[in-house]
């Protein structure tokens, strides 16, 4: 035999003997609340979990999060740290730092590429994935969002009751938002940024409660450079000193992958789930902030925790029904 013919077998010995990558139970993607939250349901069951997470936790700006029992005032990123330390404590759950970016179904096996060009596969699939917000282009938008001008009163409102405070109102379908910012500070002013669209049943109960319409288009919201609003300056050279803002910034998922899955993405621009937290892919769930315009961490820890128990009771149906397949580890 030639020595080109002798390394040529042992190239495809070599290569048929190569451990492939393990098959996952469940692969989650994305690892911030709901995604750690369903780590750890199904980790405690005793299922193979691979979270892949990007790092791209859509309130990273905002310093405390409240209205979240045991945790209220916390930083929302050593809440997420020490989530992700209790749930890797179960060993039979993975942690991958990556970006997702294809997802394939190959008769009840699903792969998961990232952007390193690493592939892995999974029995199901959970999209954890969030959202995207979109921060309008107004100078000093970004810089306070998150911090002093927010997007829920529930999360934020009780830290600002009681003081100067403003709405961003442009769609006037939405007018019944400012009922819930007026119960927490009746020094209240709206704006619009722009000729009003409110419903002038509204702008009369508004105008009763003293509560003024500013249409001027905004310039800029002045702040301290650490996140603080000001004021809001106008393009008209009014100043208004307000210490907070509640507006809604646009968004978007954060991976097109759900969609490009055959995901359901309904008119709203979420994943569409049931109440199981299943998606119209068998085999595919979805939880958390990229499937509901309810975004609030207690929320998303619930969503993730329900999608843990319902992937469980198809797991451990399939396996029941191959049970001479199964090998327990003692050692879990």
């Amino acid at each position: 035999m030639s020595k080109f013919l002798f390394l040529i077998l042992c190239f495809l010995l070599s290569t048929e003997i190569n451990p492939q990558k393990p098959l996952f139970d469940v692969i989650i993607v994305g690892g911030s609340y709901a995604g750690l939250s369903a780590a750890m349901g199904l980790g405690r069951s005793l299922f193979k979990v691979l979270i892949i997470d990007s790092g791209e936790r859509c309130n990273k700006p905002t310093l405390h999060s409240h209205n979240l029992i045991t945790h209220d005032g916390s930083n929302p990123g050593d809440v997420a740290a020490l989530a992700k330390e209790q749930v890797l404590k179960y060993k039979t759950v993975e942690f991958l730092d990556g970006k997702v970016i294809s997802a394939v179904k190959k008769d009840d096996i699903f792969e998961v590429g990232t952007e390193a060009d690493e592939k892995f596969t999974g029995r199901k699939l959970l999209f954890a994935t969030g959202l995207k917000d979109k921060m309008l282009p107004i100078p000093g938008f970004a810089e306070c969002w998150g911090n002093s001008v927010h997007h829920c009163p529930f999360c934020h409102g009780y830290e600002v009751r009681g003081k100067a405070l403003g709405v961003m109102l442009p769609n006037g379908k939405e007018a019944h938002y400012i009922l819930m910012i007026y119960n927490l500070s009746k020094d209240l002013k709206i704006f619009t940024n722009g000729p009003s669209t409110i419903p002038q049943e509204w702008k009369e109960k508004f105008e009763k409660k003293r509560i003024p319409i500013i249409e001027s288009e905004i310039q800029e919201i002045e702040h301290d450079g650490k996140g603080q609003m000001k004021s809001i300056i106008l393009k008209d050279g009014s100043k208004h000193i307000l210490e907070g803002l509640f507006a809604k910034a646009p968004v978007e998922q954060h991976l097109t992958v759900p969609k490009d899955l055959g995901c359901t993405i309904n008119e709203m621009g979420f994943i569409q789930v049931d109440e199981f937290q299943k998606t119209n892919i068998p085999g595919v769930f979805a939880a958390g902030d990229c499937t509901t315009m309810y975004r609030a961490l207690p929320v998303a820890i619930a969503a993730g925790t329900k999608a843990s128990a319902l992937i469980v009771m198809e797991l451990v149906q399939e396996n029941f029904n191959k049970i001479d397949d199964i090998q327990f580890n003692d050692d879990l």
